[in-house]
């Protein structure tokens, strides 16, 4: 069950939301995922784990681009939530964000899903 907003963060190119949705903390950037925002992103992410959740959905419908320090923060919140028994899942990337992660070879280590639905159900 959705609860709602958890919290939010935003500083010109990114906007960052967080909710609760059942066992899972879903996460929505909007905007650009780079360099100067990516501590925007870090922060909620850490904090959810920090908070017990250990299943990290990113919903990517709305992240416009992300470049090598946007992919790094997923990278990393990836690792901390394996450790704790969870995973990151990624949903809805836009084809600009998906080549990122396709060049990279990241769409190999994350559960990509086509939509938020499908990465909630999963």
């Amino acid at each position: 069950m959705d609860r709602g907003t958890v919290g939010s963060a935003h500083r010109g190119r990114l906007l960052v939301e967080v909710r609760e949705v059942d066992t899972s903390a879903v996460v929505t950037p909007a905007g650009e995922l780079d360099h100067h925002t990516a501590d925007l992103l870090r922060e909620p992410l850490e904090s959810c784990l920090a908070g017990g959740y250990s299943r990290l959905v990113v919903d990517c419908s709305r992240l416009e681009f992300c470049d090598s320090t946007g992919l790094n923060v997923l990278l990393g919140a990836r690792l901390k939530a394996e450790a704790a028994g969870g995973g990151v899942h990624l949903a809805g990337m836009l084809p600009v964000v998906a080549r990122v992660f396709e060049i990279t070879g990241a769409e190999a280590v994350f559960a990509v899903h086509e939509t938020l639905e499908a990465a909630l159900g999963d």
